[in-house]
């Protein structure tokens, strides 16, 4: 064999001449108008998200055929995808159907940093959901308690106690019609 006959050494997988951008570009690619970073999902993201919402508990063995990997490759996706935090796989559970009483949508206006009062509120164990919106609230907060009174404990004595918390509306749930979390993945 003459040297001309021999192929060019294999690339390793890490390379990072293989990969179609740079991890400065692909960073500056998915930066929002405000500079944050919002990591983009690609197909086999999406794929693997899509099948993982209908079955969380699938094996990788099943998953990897479903969107055309290997068991191996759709492990390591599924880990960069829980690590990056941009998927998560968790048991959900009816909160009315194990042993709470009610649920609760509180709209709160704030006269501070919404995004410091935000987090404040965040860490209330009875807090499932915690959003910054635009509209008349500044901040929406979907609560889960065991009563009438552990909810006016929890708006009077965990909400509005908060520095920078200026009003509140609260919103008793009387049924929940639609609750899933299959939602379209783009």
């Amino acid at each position: 064999m003459t040297p001309s006959d021999r192929k060019p050494p294999a690339k390793p997988r890490d390379d990072p001449s293989r990969r179609s951008r740079s991890s400065n570009e692909d960073a500056r690619a998915n930066r929002s108008s405000r500079g944050v970073s919002r990591p983009q999902l690609d197909e086999l993201d999406i794929a693997i998200i899509r099948q993982l919402q209908v079955d969380g508990r699938m094996p990788f063995s099943k998953l990897g055929p479903l969107v055309g990997l290997s068991e191996g490759a759709a492990r390591q996706r599924v880990a960069r995808l829980l690590e990056s935090g941009r998927m998560q796989v968790a048991a959900v559970v009816d909160p009315l159907a194990s042993g709470s009483q009610l649920m609760a949508l509180v709209g709160v206006r704030t006269s501070g940093d919404t995004r410091k009062i935000a987090r404040a509120i965040s860490e209330l164990p009875e807090a499932i959901y915690v959003v910054v919106i635009s509209g008349s609230f500044d901040i929406v907060v979907e609560l889960v308690c065991d009563s009438n009174s552990h909810l006016l404990d929890v708006v009077t004595e965990g909400l509005r106690s908060l520095p920078g918390v200026a009003t509140t509306e609260t919103f008793m749930y009387l049924d929940v019609c639609k609750h899933v979390f299959t939602y379209a993945v783009r």
